[in-house]
């Protein structure tokens, strides 16, 4: 009876983590989840199909109007009509040398189908993204064939529990390895450095090391040869007191 009881409070346990856990994996989201400010970057909206009995059938995504993208190219996906919409920006952006007057603020996919039990990926190519910022927030609205729309558009709050239904969000990180070359950069000045002013690095002369080694192997050598000499000399003595 103990066992039972046991067995029938870890399923339930069980049961509750997946019943809990569930929607944190079934959110629209962008992948991967972080990309190098000022550069480019192509990203995923992977869509999950929430609903048992309809399909998803249209994916929204509105792209931040504060942080224009003048470059968004969505990669082609079979069974999906792609139409990107763009507005004029207040303050033209200078791209490569040129003005740039308008962005890109929403990408709509629709005609295809993903359905239940399944997900989809959208790739977009983006740039230039900012330098300014931690992260972009892009809202999406979802639709299924049963005319439902989730509009996954709530953004979240420092210290505050997960919305519910929360926009995907691409975290903006500097470009690794800047420190890492300054480093590298300082060690090989050292060792520049080192090699043309005779210093070791540690405040010791290279120079001065060199001497002293090469005198202390001058005079093993010649302790060397006047002990092979006396050698010789032991051995003529020893063979004329023999005869």
């Amino acid at each position: 009876m103990k066992t039972s009881r046991i067995s029938f409070a870890a399923a339930l346990a069980a049961g509750a983590v997946l019943v809990l856990s569930g929607p944190a994996f079934a959110h629209v989201s962008v992948q991967p989840g972080e990309a190098i400010k000022g550069g480019y970057a192509t990203i995923n909206f992977k869509v999950p199909n929430e609903r048992d009995n309809a399909s998803t059938t249209q994916l929204e995504v509105n792209f931040p109007i504060d942080q224009p993208l003048t470059s968004v190219m969505p990669q082609d996906i079979p069974g999906w009509t792609v139409t990107v919409e763009k507005s004029k920006l207040d303050k033209p952006l200078t791209v490569h040398g040129k003005q740039v007057n308008e962005a890109v603020t929403k990408v709509t996919w629709s005609g295809g189908k993903i359905e239940p039990g399944k997900f989809q990926q959208f790739p977009v190519s983006v740039g230039k993204l900012p330098e300014n910022a931690d992260q972009m927030v892009f809202k999406a609205i979802q639709t299924y064939d049963n005319n439902e729309v989730v509009r996954w558009i709530e953004e979240a709050k420092e210290g505050a529990a997960e919305p519910q239904t929360p926009a995907p969000v691409l975290k903006l990180t500097a470009a690794k390895g800047a420190d890492d070359h300054h480093d590298a950069g300082d060690k090989n000045v050292d060792a520049k450095n080192s090699g043309t002013n005779g210093n070791d690095g540690h405040g010791h002369d290279k120079a001065v090391g060199k001497h002293g080694s090469d005198t202390t192997a001058r005079a093993l050598g010649i302790a060397g040869i006047v002990i092979g000499l006396g050698g010789v000399a032991f051995g003529i003595v020893s063979r004329r007191r023999s005869a």
